[in-house]
């Protein structure tokens, strides 16, 4: 007869998780060789942080229930920040923690206190007879709920025989759909709008058709959060990501605007630039599944409970005749020629050993090809790469920062590259960042993924830096130089060291060699002063 761990693995098998990632231990052994006997693809990884972190990932950029394997106490533990970063990004994942019972095990510990206080579900394996309600639930509320589950597993309790029911096709339950009067509430807003701006996030990247077609009856302009980036890809009236990494020309239209819905977005300090991007006389609206989340960051004038796909498709069928509204020639222009940072001067700061930032990533984004997903860890470089790399569509994009923690960038690339395997994977990291992750490195080059790591390195925590100033001592905060590019090649992977442009050449070479494995760029970049983005990032500490 089957054992509690044999069904959990069948059973999620069956509803269809994705990948699973994790580190095994005694007590998640037979559960994740249970996921694997039953066809659920498992990468083992080097630190369990890494593993939530890929897991966070691969759920985000492949639109399917990841999972996350961890031994019970100190593997739950490790894990924490990944876990973290999930429940505040909204990723559906299910994490299988074993969990020791009794006060004399070294790893005993309150698992779902500790699951709740990272912002997680917290959820019980109780029985062999409830084993495949219990996993179907928790995987009912990632999947539905869009949150992060941990899913307990008292090693009590795996072993023990279990009923095999037997599970079939769950589908998703339908849309929330808005209210017949907040649908006209907010198409008459519209209506009324002259220069209309739509914001989506992420609870609208499911949408992006509906609000496409919603931008162009209402003549609105269409820009996104950071995690959102690339939804409205080559549409002429996109402006990209708004906030901190708008360009002035894409801050300029935002301001202006006199209407801006925000689709399934928090229209938080980060998107809205702690509010300046609003106009003093700007009707705002927010669209939302969830009514808690109505108003949360700043006050509204209407708030829609509906998903955003359901609620743009709405107020197209009651808009009428579509109107030009923000869509006008000369905007159209201003966008195409000045929208993106790439398209702004700058002077060169380069100097004979250091190269700019910004050169290195508009020379990055010409020679990449199109097909591309872009992970971002955090630090002061990171606008660089959020502004200047252009990506395909919402899938080209893993933005991991809900928490704003350095060091997951590497994770992030790896689970990204696993799910959108059709596409050059880039991770763009500081040397903090990477120095904190490296152990992964060598998950990266086992698996054989053509990962091209760029590690715009300063030789400090340089958001500290930029932050407390030159008058401060930074002694716990600058480093000598490390050889990134040599430190790589022990783990088997390609190193190159980019002091110039012309340096970036052995990038060129190795995309033309067919790589089968990770190129570490070690880009010696100079001093920015503190990056324009980055002031306004402090401005919420």
């Amino acid at each position: 007869m089957p054992t509690v761990a044999d069904v959990v693995g069948r059973t999620l098998a069956t509803l269809g998780v994705g990948h699973c990632f994790g580190v095994v231990g005694s007590g998640n052994f037979h559960v994740t060789n249970a996921l694997r006997a039953n066809g659920v693809p498992f990468t083992a990884t080097r630190h369990e942080g890494g593993a939530a972190t890929m897991a966070d990932a691969y759920a985000r950029m492949s639109g399917q229930v990841a999972l996350l394997s961890v031994h019970q106490g100190c593997g739950l533990t490790n894990a924490a920040t990944g876990i973290c970063e999930a429940a505040k990004s909204r990723t559906p994942l299910v994490v299988l923690a074993a969990e020791a019972g009794g006060a004399t095990s070294n790893f005993a510990m309150d698992q779902m206190g500790y699951a709740r206080s990272l912002g997680a579900v917290a959820a019980r394996v109780h029985s062999g007879e409830s084993a495949v309600e219990d996993t179907v639930l928790a995987w009912r509320t990632a999947r539905d709920e869009r949150r992060t589950v941990v899913l307990n597993l008292p090693l009590s309790v795996q072993s023990l025989p279990a009923s095999a029911v037997e599970v079939g096709p769950d589908p998703r339950p339908a849309p929330v759909a808005p209210s017949l009067a907040d649908v006209a509430a907010l198409a008459a807003l519209f209506r009324q709008a002259r220069r209309p701006v739509i914001v989506a996030g992420r609870g609208a990247r499911e949408a992006g058709p509906a609000l496409r077609r919603l931008g162009a009856a209402t003549g609105s302009l269409l820009a996104t959060s950071a995690v959102a980036n690339g939804l409205f890809h080559d549409d002429p009236y996109a402006l990209g990501i708004s906030g901190g990494f708008a360009s002035p020309t894409v801050a300029r239209l935002i301001s202006e605007a006199d209407l801006i819905v925000g689709f399934g977005c928090a229209l938080n300090m980060w998107t809205m630039r702690h509010g300046r991007l609003i106009g003093a006389d700007a009707k705002v609206v927010q669209v939302d599944v969830d009514a808690a989340a109505l108003g949360t960051h700043r006050p509204i004038d209407l708030g829609v409970v509906g998903d955003s796909g359901a609620t743009a498709a709405a107020v197209l069928e009651s808009f009428g005749d579509a109107t030009p509204g923000y869509r006008l020639s000369s905007v159209a222009d201003d966008i195409a020629s000045r929208g993106r940072w790439n398209d702004e001067p700058t002077d060169d700061l380069s100097t004979g050993d250091r190269i700019d930032p910004r050169v290195l990533s508009r020379s990055l984004d010409t020679m990449l090809p199109a097909a591309r997903v872009v992970s971002i860890d955090s630090g002061n470089f990171m606008g660089y790469p959020s502004a200047y790399l252009g990506v395909p569509d919402e899938f080209g994009f893993c933005f991991t920062q809900a928490f704003q923690s350095i060091g997951l960038g590497l994770a992030t690339a790896i689970g990204a590259a696993l799910a959108r395997p059709d596409r050059l994977p880039v991770l763009a990291a500081g040397d903090g960042g990477f120095l904190m992750s490296v152990a992964e490195l060598e998950t990266a080059v086992r698996l054989g993924i053509p990962l091209l790591c760029v590690v715009y390195n300063d030789a400090a925590y340089g958001a500290e830096v930029h932050h407390f100033g030159s008058d401060t001592d930074l002694g716990t905060v600058t480093f000598p130089d490390t050889d990134i590019a040599a430190l790589a090649t022990g783990f088997g992977a390609r190193g190159l060291t980019v002091r110039s442009a012309a340096d970036l050449s052995g990038v060129t070479d190795w995309l033309e060699s067919a790589p089968t494995g990770p190129l570490v760029v070690d880009a010696k970049i100079v001093s920015d002063g503190g990056s324009w983005w980055l002031a306004e990032a402090f401005k919420g500490h």
